[in-house]
């Protein structure tokens, strides 16, 4: 079954931005390392994933491939393409995304390891209880417009935003 999201808001985010945001994730982390290992939930986990895995000295990497949004934002029937087994549920490992939304990613990837410590960069209200750390809450309402998304082009001004939705 797909459903509409509801996304009104647009929150476009730099690659500067995100690699800072990405190294401030690593030094909240700090305290919780050494970590075995670091999985990355593709797609969108795997730049946070390689910035935390530079700052945090891991090398170790696994990935888990699941695919839940669609292009056009909308939220249909979760696929795990490749899941990921670790011993021990997944104890001492750590778990990247680039945002935890409305947490039906994160609650399959929780299933798999559920002793693992989930982190993210951005987190929305309806996920936050999915997480264990992030670094940026966002509206319910907000599509995050992530650097390899987008390309420089004109907007127009909010004002002038505002009153064409009004009219």
């Amino acid at each position: 079954m797909t459903q509409e999201a509801g996304y009104t808001k647009y929150f476009p985010v730099s690659w500067e931005e995100l690699h800072r945001n990405g190294r401030a994730l690593a030094w909240r982390l700090m305290e919780k390392a050494p970590f075995k290992g670091i999985v990355a939930v593709t797609r969108g986990g795997l730049v946070p994933a390689a910035i935390v895995a530079r700052e945090l000295d891991i090398r170790h990497i696994e990935t888990i491939c699941i695919l839940a949004y669609r292009d056009d934002k909308t939220v249909g029937e979760v696929n795990v393409i490749k899941p990921l087994d670790l011993e021990d549920g997944g104890e001492g490992w750590l778990i990247v995304d680039d945002l935890v939304d409305s947490g039906i990613t994160a609650r399959h990837v929780r299933q798999m390891l559920p002793n693992a410590h989930f982190a993210s960069i951005y987190g929305k209200p309806k996920g936050l209880e999915q997480v264990d750390t992030f670094i940026t809450e966002v509206s319910q309402d907000t599509w995050i417009l992530f650097p390899w998304d987008q390309a420089p082009t004109f907007v127009k001004p909010i004002v002038e935003e505002t009153r064409s939705q009004s009219e």
